[in-house]
């Protein structure tokens, strides 16, 4: 297998994801300031448990798939500047997973929501 490029690809490449980590914080936090303060629901079970809306939910979700995208950036910039493998299946599955669940969470929001 021929070795990946050794030039300033990985560099931009993690600033890149760095530079996406900063915005889904940024997104957190506009996601977490509307469910807090935003008036609970009535109705369901669910919904009339303190917190447990749908805003709650995608509020949850949007910090899960925070901290693993984070978690996925630091590992794969230790693996850039350790060498110029290619990035593991299981990293990209991972990260995959928690962008579709935030995804799939954020659309349920709005449709339940509206």
């Amino acid at each position: 297998m021929e070795a990946r490029d050794p030039g300033l690809q990985p560099e931009r490449t993690t600033l890149a994801w760095r530079r996406t980590l900063i915005s889904l914080v940024v997104v957190d936090l506009f996601i977490w300031r509307s469910w807090l303060t935003s008036e609970p629901s009535t109705g369901n079970l669910v919904a009339s448990l303190p917190g447990l809306d749908y805003q709650g939910i995608c509020a949850v979700m949007a910090a899960a798939a925070t901290v693993v995208l984070a978690s996925v950036v630091w590992v794969r910039s230790r693996q850039l500047r350790a060498g110029s493998e290619a990035a593991s299946v299981g990293l990209i599955m991972v990260s995959t997973l928690a962008v579709v669940g935030l995804g799939a969470t954020a659309i349920a929001a709005i449709a339940l929501g509206a």
